[in-house]
C-alpha cells in the first residue's frame, strides 16, 4: 500500500531519483543520520539521509560484489574486520567464506538495530544480540559487534597488534558535505590505518562509487588513492548494479585476476550471484580510469 510519500535520492548535480514508499516502517534520526526503513518496488529499503543503502532485491548482489572479490584476492581469510555496514550482511558472508572471527565495527548503534528489526536480510535480533555480547569476550569466535568510530578502533587495533587477513568498509558515498563525519574514512589517512593492521597477504577492500560518468567523481578519486597506496588493485564493477567496488593488497601480485579464479575453484567460497565470467568482465575498469 502506497503511503503517498517519496524520498528524493541525489544521483549528481542536477540529477535525481524519485522513490516511492510503501508502508514505512521506520523514520527515525539518530545521533549521526536520518534513517527510513520502508517498502518499496524493490522491497523493503534502507535510506540513510535520503540516499538508498540497500533493497531487498538487490542487497545480494551488491554485498557479493563487494566481498566476494576481496575474500578471493586475499591469502586466507580467517580474521576479518568490517567498517560500517549496518545491515550485517557482510559479517555472515564472511562466515560463509571461512572467516572464524568477524569484528563488525558501527559507530551508529540505533541504525543497526532498525536494521535487525525491520530487515528481512542481515542480522535477526537474536544473532545481533548474540553479537553485541560477544564483543565484551576477546576470545568469542563468529561475529562480534562494537559501536565504535572506525577510526579509533583502528588506531587501538594497530597498538593492541591486532591483524586481519580483511578488512572491508562499507559507508555511504562519499560526498562534497563537510559535516558529513564518514568522509574522514575515505582519505589517505583512514587507508593507512586499514593497511596497518593487515596480515601479510591481506585485502583491503572499500565501496568506491559509481563507474557513470555523470557520478563517478567519487571512483575516480578512490582509483587514484588505492593506487598510490597499494602494490595490487583489483576493480570490480557489479555487472547488476550500478556500485563499483576496490580490493587491495600491499604487495604485488603478478595476475590477481588469475589467483581469484584459481580461489573460486579450490576455496570454500560459494557466491550466488558472481561466478568466473563476472570475475572476467567485471574486473576490467572503465575506460576512464584506464592509463
Amino acid at each position: 500500500m502506497s503511503s503517498g510519500r517519496t524520498i528524493v535520492e541525489p544521483l549528481g548535480p542536477g540529477l535525481s531519483r524519485v522513490w516511492e514508499l510503501g508502508d514505512v516502517l521506520l523514520d527515525t534520526r539518530t545521533d549521526f543520520q536520518h534513517v527510513v526503513i520502508a517498502r518499496t518496488a524493490q522491497g523493503v529499503t534502507l535510506f540513510c539521509d535520503d540516499d538508498r543503502q540497500s533493497t531487498e532485491q538487490s542487497q545480494l548482489v551488491y554485498h557479493e560484489a563487494l566481498m566476494v572479490p576481496a575474500m578471493l584476492l586475499a591469502e586466507q581469510v580467517r580474521r576479518v574486520l568490517i567498517i560500517g555496514s549496518s545491515e550485517g550482511v557482510l559479517g555472515e558472508l564472511a562466515l560463509e567464506g571461512g572467516a572464524g572471527h568477524v569484528d563488525h565495527v558501527d559507530i551508529d548503534r540505533v541504525a543497526v538495530r532498525a536494521c535487525a528489526e525491520h530487515l528481512p536480510y542481515g542480522y535477526t535480533p537474536a544473532v545481533l544480540d548474540a553479537a553485541e555480547r560477544a564483543a565484551a569476550d576477546p576470545a568469542a569466535a563468529g561475529i562480534r559487534v562494537h559501536y565504535r568510530d572506525g577510526w579509533e578502533f583502528l588506531a587501538e587495533a594497530a597498538a593492541g597488534e591486532t591483524r586481519y587477513d580483511l578488512v572491508v568498509i562499507d559507508l555511504p558515498d562519499e560526498n562534497a558535505d563537510p559535516e558529513a563525519q564518514h568522509n574522514r574514512l575515505y582519505g589517505k589517512d583512514f587507508l593507512s590505518r586499514c593497511a596497518a593492521v593487515l596480515t601479510p597477504g591481506g585485502v583491503v577492500a572499500a565501496q568506491a562509487g559509481c563507474p557513470t560518468l555523470w557520478r563517478n567523481d567519487t571512483l575516480r578519486a578512490a582509483w587514484a588513492r588505492f593506487r598510490e597506496m597499494f602494490g595490487t588493485v583489483v576493480y570490480f564493477g557489479s555487472d547488476e548494479h550500478e556500485w563499483a567496488f576496490l580490493s587491495a593488497r600491499a604487495d604485488r601480485v603478478e595476475d590477481p585476476l588469475g589467483a581469484m579464479l584459481a580461489a573460486l575453484t579450490t576455496s570454500g567460497i560459494r557466491p550466488s550471484t558472481v561466478d568466473a565470467e563476472a570475475l572476467r568482465g567485471c574486473t576490467v575498469p572503465p575506460y576512464s580510469l584506464r592509463p
